[in-house]
């Protein structure tokens, strides 16, 4: 009897009865049923020919995988032949049905009929693909062991017989296949493809690796991007592929030494498009290693490349979100020389670090060019320039700002409201800024923070209001904002203008019971206060309990000497110098002022000891 497969180099399996004649054969013309003279129909075009002997009867359900097949369709089919492993070497691996031909029928007419009479079995391929045979041809009926080991590799290696020879039409299937998500066929595809000699085209290999690479397959995706290099077959989207996964699966040190790698090589560097470094730039953007994005910006313009829109959003971006405001500043001023205009978000990143760096001239023509260009700015935009005029004092730009902040829909939040309570303060006008507190004080849509509240102890400090000042600490306490000593230090400081002593202590001691540290700022002020209010033992005390401090003491005894406290002064001084603590040059003056007169030796001699 005999066993066909069809639609491949076609395989076939003569069995006659005589065990000692069984053979196997094969063919590399497709789509033929063999009747059993088959050798006589072949005399000549049979290329190869290798015997077998013996008989086993074996389940082919039980046995498909000595074919490699994932499943047969029909439950159970009896074969007569010996040696079954020489037929794994041999077989398919993909699925099939077996259908019962009677000889000399058409195809199917037994199955349809049943009426099938010799023991004859056809082996239908459910899809076309098959294991190629292309180079079965070249191997002589002598080597019988070289072509099933070679077809057996093969079969590992999931290549199939491609009925279809079209480049075009078949990396159109892997295309399709990859965009289904279907990676494993494609790449089925793909590899027979190859072994066959045949090559598929540069959109359907980047799709199989975006495809790949989507599943997780990073290894198989690498292999297949090495044949791409080798075949010339890579474009800036190829790279920007492999590039994102192995940063992915390694880190930025991974891809960086890929990418080094691949710039070391003139004829890859020549293929390297903007394209790539902008994946670059944004695989370290991702990490914020702004180090690096420098390192692939010097690089880019090393070799020629001309940054795009997107090159410089990236790098301002993610320069401005590591605090690197100069780096920013300067990528954006490239950009503007390469005449490229920028978009909203990078305009939005270089206003902040105008802003910062404290040119709020540049971030205002910024906000203007973006209203020029009927681009919104955002709420963090317009806040920034408000901040940024409030720091150099322009109070009347930055009130502008703001009604534009406003007719452009934005809600001023508590960070639009300090700013503008420091531009305030920060041109004098501490009046006007109590009463702007007043009023952001009784808009209920706004939330007092410790910044707001920190800054109008700031105005209450310089005009000396200490009840006020007193005021408000206390209302931050019962509304559970945390105190900081900074905010202590401006009710003590406005105590010092006020000179209230008595007041100031009593902040003081409540800032100890709240368990703040009191700093050198809150040391001096209350020493100041406690010396012009002639709290002499409070003043000691102080010095007592602080730690040792140069300035502390400098403070204490100009103090002591203008308030007439000559030998508590110099007592102090005396203590000063035990402690290894050195006077600043008032200190000094005021000594040799107060020293009694003495000899002209000995005086000098004081001299030259303090």
């Amino acid at each position: 009897m005999v066993h066909v497969i069809k639609n491949l180099p076609t395989l076939a399996v003569y069995l006659d009865g005589n065990e000692r004649n069984n053979r196997f054969c094969y063919s590399r013309r497709a789509k033929l049923r063999y009747p059993r003279e088959i050798f006589a129909l072949y005399t000549g075009k049979v290329k190869g020919c290798f015997s077998f002997n013996g008989s086993n009867l074996v389940y082919v359900s039980e046995k498909c995988t000595m074919f490699g097949f994932a499943q047969l369709k029909l439950p159970a089919v009896l074969f007569s032949f010996k040696e079954v492993n020489n037929l794994c070497s041999i077989a398919l691996n993909v699925p099939y049905e077996l259908e019962s031909v009677s000889d000399g029928e058409s195809e199917g007419s037994d199955v349809q009929n049943g009426n099938s009479t010799n023991d004859v079995y056809n082996l239908e391929l459910s899809r076309k693909d098959c294991l190629t045979n292309s180079n079965i041809g070249n191997l002589a009926t002598n080597q019988p062991s070289s072509f099933l080991e070679e077809t057996k590799n093969s079969v590992e290696d999931g290549i199939m017989y491609l009925e279809e020879t079209n480049e075009e039409v078949l990396s159109k299937r892997i295309l399709k296949l990859s965009r289904q998500n279907k990676p494993k066929s494609a790449l089925a595809i793909y590899k027979s493809m190859t072994f066959s000699g045949l090559k598929p085209d540069l959109h359907a290999c980047n799709s199989l690796l975006s495809s790949l690479l989507r599943n997780g397959m990073l290894d198989i995706a690498l292999k297949i991007f090495n044949s791409m290099k080798a075949s010339e077959l890579t474009t800036g989207h190829t790279y920007s592929l492999i590039l994102k996964a192995v940063a992915d699966a390694g880190g930025c040190d991974a891809a960086m030494n890929m990418f080094s790698e691949l710039i070391s090589s003139k004829n890859l560097r020549e293929k390297i498009d903007i394209v790539v470094y902008n994946t670059m730039i944004s695989i370290f953007a991702k990490a914020n290693s702004w180090y690096q994005a420098q390192k692939i910006w010097n690089i880019l313009t090393d070799n020629g490349q001309v940054g795009t829109i997107v090159t410089y959003r990236l790098l301002v971006c993610t320069f401005v979100r590591c605090g690197q405001n100069e780096l920013a500043i300067d990528a954006y001023s490239e950009m503007i020389r390469n005449g490229l205009s920028p978009e909203g978000d990078t305009m939005h990143a270089i206003i902040g670090a105008y802003s910062r760096e404290g040119k709020y001239d540049c971030a205002l023509n910024v906000l203007q060019y973006m209203l020029d260009n009927e681009l919104k700015p955002n709420e963090r935009a317009c806040n920034a320039v408000i901040n940024s005029l409030g720091k150099a004092g322009k109070v009347k730009l930055s009130f502008e700002v703001y009604e534009l902040m406003k007719s452009l829909g934005h809600a001023p939040d508590a960070y639009t409201w300090n700013s503008l309570l420091n531009a305030l303060n920060r041109a004098n006008r501490y009046s006007e800024a109590l009463q702007l507190f007043e009023r952001i004080r009784n808009l209920q849509s706004v939330i007092l923070n410790v910044h707001i509240y920190n800054t109008i102890l700031t105005s209450c400090h310089r005009l000396g209001l200490w009840d006020k000042a007193v005021q408000i600490l206390w209302q931050m306490e019962a509304s559970e904002i945390p105190v900081s000593t900074a905010s202590y230090n401006q009710v003590i400081g406005a105590c010092e203008v006020a000179r209230r002593p008595k007041v100031a202590l009593q902040v003081y001691y409540r800032m100890v019971r709240q368990k703040h540290s009191p700093d050198i700022f809150t040391l001096l002020s209350l020493m100041r206060v406690c010396i012009w209010g002639s709290l002499w033992n409070e003043a000691v005390e102080i010095l007592k309990l602080s730690e040792p401090n140069g300035s502390l003491y400098n403070a204490a005894i100009q103090g002591m000497f203008l308030t007439g406290k000559i030998d508590l002064a110099k007592k102090l001084y005396m203590e000063m110098r035990e402690r290894g603590l050195q006077p600043d040059g008032k200190t000094r003056a005021m000594m040799l002022q107060n020293l009694p007169k003495h000899s002209m030796r000995n005086r000098r001699r004081n001299v030259q000891k303090y």
